[in-house]
């Protein structure tokens, strides 16, 4: 081989795929290089923090709790890694995913039926390992054709878990998630989030992530037809020390589909650091797209950080819209006068700003309890800050 192909060799070795189309998927894990943390999809990550989940160093030695309180009109069965359902909805698109779909021992489906209505939200409690111990998981959510309901996934507890989670839309049906992270201090959550709607799906997915240590959530939309809506919208509180990543791609493959993204975050104390990555691929085929997406980050004390990267690709001139946006800034000062002016404290103040800065997405929330437990959970983090 001569110089120049060895040169030519080496730079493919080493230079990134240009487009997120292009990212390796496989459930595989020795397919997937172990990752440094130079690489585009890692480089934000503090990978000494992931307590060997990138490496194969670690094992599972505990289990998750799953608790369910399910809508009588909904199906919940436990099934094991053979049942031909898994993976529908997606295939992983990192190592750590892979090592979680190869390591789960069993997998909790959760199946609103075909033209119903569920009576009430469904609510999965999935509670950790404990700390110090380590588990792989896999939930799947399935809306069969024309059906319509509500389900959260509440993540407690201690302990280092990584896991997949489908959401598999059909047609015509409509589906709102709720995931919430409020893990314990020691927590260590990496999640990879799959939803693939069908024709005229619609779903609005939302994810709230308040807890953990290290915290790291992935979703990916696909189209499979026509008509399909998602809206993404997420929600983070990042306190001293905590890392919050969300990493969402929506891939556009197929025509007249719309997708809306808006996450808003609030930083806290030394070393609080959040990431946002919105990756939105329109493709070729995908005429008559609508699409946009927004971060918003509002810093409330000096030591905190927030890396806002807002990616649009697009293959085709024939679209309706597309867009992206994203700011990081402190209190709005003319906010803060105003307020001040007509006799409000200062501190209190402040806390109305950022009530007023996440009011948009809780009021999106459609589970009146779980819209609640946040808004309470805001004010306790406000709490600790004026203290």
């Amino acid at each position: 081989m001569t110089v120049a192909e060895n040169t030519a060799a080496a730079a493919e070795a080493v230079v990134p795929a240009a487009s997120r189309a292009e990212r390796f998927t496989g459930y595989d894990v020795e397919a997937f290089e172990v990752p440094s943390g130079r690489e585009e999809n890692w480089r934000f990550t503090p990978m000494k923090r992931l307590r060997g989940l990138h490496d194969g160093t670690a094992t599972a030695s505990g289990e998750v709790k799953v608790d369910v309180d399910a809508a009588a009109e909904v199906r919940v069965e436990t099934v094991g890694r053979e049942d031909e359902r898994l993976g529908q909805a997606g295939v992983p698109s990192d190592r750590i995913a892979a090592q979680a779909y190869t390591s789960f021992a069993a997998a909790t489906v959760v199946t609103l039926p075909k033209e119903t209505r569920a009576s009430k939200p469904t609510v999965l409690r999935l509670t950790g390992p404990g700390e110090g111990n380590t588990a792989f998981g896999h939930v799947q959510v399935r809306a069969e054709a024309y059906a319509e309901g509500v389900v959260v996934l509440d993540h407690l507890g201690s302990g280092t878990y990584a896991d997949n989670v489908e959401f598999v839309v059909g047609e015509g049906a409509k589906l709102t998630v709720v995931s919430v992270q409020d893990w314990a201090d020691d927590a260590v959550h990496v999640s990879e989030q799959h939803i693939k709607l069908g024709k005229d799906a619609t779903i609005k997915h939302i994810v709230v992530t308040l807890g953990g240590d290290l915290v790291r959530v992935s979703p990916t939309a696909t189209f499979a037809d026509k008509g399909g809506d998602v809206e993404m919208l997420g929600l983070y509180f990042a306190d001293a020390g905590q890392h919050q990543e969300h990493r969402l791609f929506v891939d556009h493959a197929v025509p007249n589909c719309k997708s809306n993204v808006m996450y808003k975050g609030a930083l806290q104390g030394d070393d609080a650091h959040a990431v946002w990555i919105g990756d939105v691929l329109i493709r070729a085929a995908a005429e008559g797209t609508e699409t946009y997406e927004l971060n918003r980050n509002l810093v409330l004390t000096t030591g905190a950080r927030a890396d806002s990267v807002p990616n649009l690709e697009i293959e085709t001139g024939e679209i309706t819209g597309a867009g992206h946006a994203s700011a990081t800034g402190r209190f709005d000062d003319e906010q803060l006068f105003y307020l001040q002016s007509r006799g409000i404290e200062e501190e209190q103040a402040r806390r109305l700003v950022v009530r007023g800065f996440f009011h948009e997405i809780l009021m999106k929330i459609d589970v009146p309890e779980v819209r609640e437990r946040l808004a309470e959970a805001i004010e306790a983090e406000l709490e600790a800050v004026a203290g």
